[in-house]
């Protein structure tokens, strides 16, 4: 954890610099990740060892904040607790743009700071989430035992997972509050998706899928997020045309 503070710190100073001096490399506008289809996934770049260390590689600089190989790890495998995804696991390049437009959510809400989330607040999404999880039935994740090992089993912590779900909660309600203005989810539309997506997705399992009145709220919020998906693919692209992004391929170092 300190060879990773370190590393961002320096590659920062590095950066802030070179970019001062001759400006940063940007990135082609690309559309945002969701919904689309996956690509096959593809071994990650081997990590370079330093003094017989392994050395977190930068893979992207979005306005001067470093994205790490270890982050596009950690994005791949949290994608087992996002339960109604319709594809399979994503591609490497498209884990790295969904990054990048993570951090370009997260830039532009710290402009505008909310108030932090409770501690009640993250304990009910995270309670709901064990619930939502088709797999989580086979681990007991309504146990702490059982929730520790489905965790373990895609490289996550207690601690880590709730770290990571509380940005995820930071991103959506951000995006919600900029353009869910107009926008309306009918209960027919909540039905429908439940219908239509989830229940295939349990019976697949062969799991017993919950009530709809108890995750109406959550498909709600999957509805949401797809009828902004047009509203946030232009205002990302402007984000990217007004700032600084680069995207570093195998082999490419830092500017």
């Amino acid at each position: 954890m300190a060879q990773r503070h370190i590393l961002r710190n320096a590659i920062n100073v590095l950066v802030l610099f070179t970019a001062a001096c001759a400006g940063a490399q940007t990135v082609s506008n690309t559309e945002p990740v969701a919904g689309q289809h996956a690509i096959p996934q593809e071994a990650a770049p081997k990590m370079p060892v330093v003094g017989g260390t392994e050395m977190d590689r930068v893979v992207a600089i979005v306005n001067g904040d470093l994205i790490l190989d270890s982050d596009v790890d950690e994005e791949r495998r949290f994608e087992a607790f996002q339960p109604y995804r319709e594809a399979p696991q994503s591609s490497r390049e498209r884990s790295i743009e969904r990054l990048v437009n993570r951090q370009l959510i997260l830039q532009q809400s710290r402009l505008q700071p909310e108030d932090a989330f409770s501690d009640a607040e993250v304990d009910k999404e995270i309670d709901n989430l064990k619930k939502d999880i088709p797999e989580c039935k086979q681990y007991a994740c309504d146990t702490t035992t059982g929730w520790v090992r489905f965790l373990a089993a895609h490289g996550f912590t207690p601690e880590s997972l709730r770290a990571r779900w509380v940005l995820r909660m930071q991103v959506l309600r951000f995006v919600a509050e900029r353009f869910k203005q107009g926008i309306r989810i009918s209960d027919a539309d909540i039905k429908s998706y439940y219908e239509k997506q989830m229940l295939p997705v349990y019976a697949k399992k062969g799991v017993t899928p919950p009530e709809l009145s108890a995750i109406s709220d959550r498909i709600q919020e999957v509805l949401l997020q797809q009828q902004v998906s047009l509203l946030l693919s232009d205002w990302l692209k402007s984000l990217r045309a007004q700032g600084q992004v680069v995207i570093l391929h195998p082999g490419e170092s830092a500017p």
